[in-house]
């Protein structure tokens, strides 16, 4: 059989690939990446940073694109077959990562030329890759007994099928809910586009009426607009229960697994807990840090959090008579309040963010800042007929990147948004070989009568994924391990956060911002109340992103062998950060895929610690106008093209000038 995955390709091949292609494909090409690990083990020169690490970096690279498209698609579009597929494919690369990274001889040589690393005259970037590779080595176990690896590899086999079980049990359980609704009473509240969008829905799915599911474009509007409090108390329960209920999908089992085997791990390689191995590596460097960090904004946060909490709850009683504020109350009075006070209210500023015009605009402020072009290119092969492909160029129309972008929530497409790649960015044999970057969002769809018409939260993820995508597609270092997003993963979100900024300022919202049946710019009126609402229950949202965060670290920072309940150990975690009464049938853990599915464990605190860096980053741009090319530039060279070739700290002095000053983003918070 003829298997794409086995050929030369530049963009994915998708409309190939069927799904038998994968399991022997994936074998294949890791018995390959193994002979070129055996050749690197087997050569009889002395070990020198050409013939070990340069080599080593060169493995696997047909495996890797394999296992990017195939992973990434398990994501976007997937389904029984292929999830059955990833059970056995997940089990067979960890033990290829596992026999690489425990290969006694393949170490001894990266240590050889590691333990003469200053007499080489390496450049940076190749100490850097030199550091990475040794440190993979030494931190995962190349140290450790034979009994001890026997023990690591076993621990990992279960860790990469657990994870992937975790996810599973996420989407079916989002899928598994729907809310059919019959009396059109039950729809008081919600916006017209929102009752469409479940009618359309319903008919999809050949049932009468209106249908609302888990999906965010249908959750959140039903949440924020349905007046009657019983449904959005029912939506609630679903969504909030979510893999923990008594049945098939149940995580709570899993969560424990997951946490106390990467303790054991992490106890096995040497560290007092998992947050402490993961940690090292990273610009917070301990465990003690992120507390210190994460309390000392939750100092500040906190009396501006109870004092929203207070006036919000107080607001509900007098609108409504609501004697106890609960957890489904919440976006719904939230947005009632922010009309009142503000006189603005999402429905408003819906009109003037039609998707093909804010994916315009985010590609006009790319223009403006980098130089950058994007064309739409239907011949890229893609995915799924919902997928835009584009072409992305310099000013000299020499390619940059090639750019996929995937809007709409499906059953096959697990939640939230992301960006990923299918082909990293290298500079090898002097070819710059450029990256294929996408991201995925789950927004709202066009209807029968209408576009696809944003939230400007859903506009701010735009821009934010967006973000993540040009640290990918600016990429320029010569070792694809450094490249792009190959950085610490608390440095990794100030790309995509700094970019949110734009969303507020009048000079990019006049950039693409019409009403999409007139063609009108959006008023000014407008734009100065998306900024001044800008700060509208600050306190509260950044209680819930520390509350997060602390959760991530008290399953990741201790010894969680004593843990029978999660609920329990979660209801305690949460005592410092709760201003909403407890519901007993719900569980954050259980659906918690950011730290128990995706790359965040130990590392969920990133989102706030980098908002330290971008709040301080775009006061620079500000200081000097939010397009200057100067100040964009050299974003560009210090941050955004360099990846992980030098530590981030020193990028970022690069850049700034100077470290960053946590009052920035007070400030822009409205704490201080």
């Amino acid at each position: 059989m003829k298997n794409p995955l086995l050929e030369k390709f530049d963009t994915a091949p998708f409309s190939n690939i069927e799904n038998e292609h994968y399991l022997p494909g994936i074998k294949e090409l890791i018995a390959r990446a193994n002979q070129e690990i055996k050749a690197i083990v087997e050569n009889t020169d002395a070990p020198n940073f050409q013939n070990t690490v340069e080599a080593l970096e060169n493995t696997g690279m047909q495996l890797d694109r394999a296992t990017s498209i195939f992973f990434n698609l398990n994501s976007a579009e997937t389904n029984d077959e292929i999830q059955k597929i990833a059970q056995k494919v997940s089990p067979l690369l960890t033990d290829f990562k596992n026999d690489l990274l425990l290969n006694e001889q393949l170490f001894g040589k990266v240590k050889a030329v590691y333990d003469v690393r200053e007499r080489l005259e390496l450049s940076g970037e190749q100490l850097m890759l030199l550091e990475k590779q040794y440190k993979s080595f030494s931190r995962n176990g190349a140290n450790l007994s034979e009994e001890k690896k026997t023990e690591l590899r076993k621990i990992d086999a279960q860790l990469a099928k657990l994870k992937l079980t975790f996810g599973e049990n996420v989407l079916a359980a989002t899928n598994a809910f729907e809310m059919r609704i019959d009396n059109e009473e039950d729809l008081a509240g919600l916006p017209e586009g929102t009752k469409e969008a479940a009618a359309q829905t319903a008919k999809e799915k050949g049932k009468k009426g209106w249908m609302f599911t888990l999906d965010y474009p249908s959750y959140i509007p039903f949440m924020t607009y349905a007046e009657n409090r019983e449904l959005r108390k029912k939506m609630s329960f679903a969504f909030g229960s979510r893999a923990f209920r008594n049945d098939k999908y149940n995580n709570e089992q899993n969560v424990l697994d997951i946490a106390n085997l990467r303790h054991q791990r992490a106890k096995l390689l040497g560290y007092e807990s998992h947050a402490h191995f993961v940690l090292e590596e990273r610009m917070a460097e301990t465990p003690q840090n992120v507390l210190s960090f994460s309390n000392e904004l939750l100092e500040k946060a906190k009396p501006a959090a109870q004092k929203e909490f207070d006036d919000l709850a107080s607001f509900a009683k007098k609108m409504d008579g609501i004697d106890q504020l609960e957890k489904w109350d919440s976006a719904y009075y939230a947005e009632k309040l922010k009309q009142k006070r503000f006189d603005l209210d999402d429905e408003q500023l819906k009109p003037y963010f039609k998707l093909e015009n804010v994916i315009k605009g985010v590609f006009m402020v790319a223009e403006k800042l980098f130089g950058l072009q994007f064309e739409a290119d239907n011949k890229i092969d893609k995915y799924h007929e919902d997928v835009k492909t584009y072409k992305v160029t310099d000013a000299e129309g020499a390619l940059v990147s090639i750019f996929y972008a995937d809007f709409h929530p499906r059953a096959g497409k697990r939640g939230g948004a992301w960006m990923t790649s299918y082909k990293p960015q290298q500079i090898k044999d002097g070819k710059n070989d450029r990256p294929h970057v996408s991201i995925v969002c789950n927004f709202t769809k066009p209807t029968p009568s209408k576009p696809s018409l944003l939230t400007f939260n859903e506009v701010t993820t735009l821009f934010h994924e967006f973000g993540h995508a040009l640290h990918g597609m600016l990429a320029n270092t010569t070792y694809k391990g450094l490249s792009g997003t190959s950085v610490s993963w608390d440095f990794v979100e100030l790309p995509s956060q700094i970019l949110e900024n734009w969303c507020y300022e009048k000079e990019t919202l006049e950039l693409f911002a019409t009403h999409y049946e007139t063609g009108e710019v959006i008023p000014m009126e407008l734009v100065n109340k998306i900024k001044e609402s800008a700060t509208f229950h600050e306190g509260m949202q950044t209680l819930r992103q520390l509350s997060f965060g602390l959760l991530d670290m008290s399953w990741h920072g201790a010894d969680p062998s004593e843990i029978e309940s999660v609920k329990e150990f979660e209801n305690k975690c949460f005592e410092n950060t709760k201003l909403y009464p407890d519901t007993p049938s719900t569980c954050m853990s259980t659906a918690f895929s950011h730290i128990f599915q995706g790359g965040y464990s130990a590392g969920y605190y990133s989102y706030k610690w980098a908002e330290v860096l971008d709040a301080d980053a775009f006061a620079y741009f500000k200081q000097e106008g939010i397009f200057n090319r100067k100040v964009a530039d050299k974003f560009k060279d210090t941050v955004l093209s360099q990846g992980g070739t030098k530590d981030p700290m020193e990028l970022y002095v690069e850049f700034r000038g100077e470290k960053p000053n946590p009052d920035a983003l007070l400030k822009r918070a409205g704490l201080i």
